[in-house]
């Protein structure tokens, strides 16, 4: 799967049925090596689309008058 054009859905959906198939564990050794890797890298690419759907989110802070006030969210870097 092409990570460019995957969507968080479908990557969702194929790490699913990866899951599936080795919980089944009727799958060769080789083929579930091959099967780990891919969702791995599912896994990753998953996590990368969740950073940058969380950079578009606005998160919800108090004003000084005490009422929530929206913010745009910004990331700040790991220490």
């Amino acid at each position: 799967m092409n990570e460019k054009n995957a969507t968080f859905e479908s990557s969702m959906q194929r790490l699913e049925q990866i899951v599936r198939a080795m919980e089944r564990g009727d799958v060769a050794l080789d083929e579930s090596l091959k099967l780990f890797q891919e969702g791995t890298e599912l896994v990753r690419s998953c996590a990368k689309l969740l950073d940058e759907a969380e950079l578009q989110i606005q998160k919800v802070v108090k004003g000084p008058d005490g009422n929530p006030t929206m913010e745009e969210f910004i990331d700040e870097p790991n220490a």
